[in-house]
């Protein structure tokens, strides 16, 4: 299980809504001086994400919680988000190009439009389902109590 803590800044049915603050690994590399990642990250700052998650904890707003998402879950996820599209968007310029005789570049182009078009409904889809299923979802898994230091944002939901 993968596990971040973070703040719990709303409510919505049996969902806790919690502000987590994105990482990179870079304090640990040596290379930190001379990567991209660092320097984008230095350049970008950290900016906070909201996640949804199954308040278990029973959180209320202003909680710091800890959240956990399966790691298996996590790497289907990663998987899905960029396999998908990719393999979609080339299966549509093969069977384009395949298909469009004395215009294959440009039934090539059109076919990788429509593939990669397909392959993002069907991942929004794939992720309107993974949303819906519990065991897939993050999990609010403890409270670490309140805290002050953080402002509470209402996200209007």
């Amino acid at each position: 299980m993968i596990e971040e803590s973070g703040l719990v800044i709303a409510l919505d049915g049996p969902h806790a809504w919690v502000r987590t603050e994105r990482r990179t690994a870079c304090g640990a590399c040596a290379a930190r001086g001379g990567c991209g990642v660092s320097l984008l990250d230095s350049l970008l700052g950290r900016r906070p994400n909201a996640v949804r998650a199954l308040n278990r904890a029973e959180a209320e707003v202003g909680d710091r919680v800890l959240v956990g998402i399966g790691g298996d879950d996590l790497l289907a996820l990663a998987l899905a988000t960029y396999l998908a599209p990719t393999l979609a968007l080339l299966a549509g310029i093969l069977a384009g190009s395949a298909l469009g005789g004395d215009q294959g570049d440009a039934a090539g182009l059109l076919g990788g439009a429509l593939g990669l078009t397909l392959g993002l409904l069907w991942l929004r889809a794939h992720g309107a389902r993974r949303a819906r299923n519990p065991e897939t979802q993050p999990v609010v898994l403890r409270r670490l109590g309140p805290s002050a230091a953080y402002p509470v944002v209402e996200l209007g939901l």
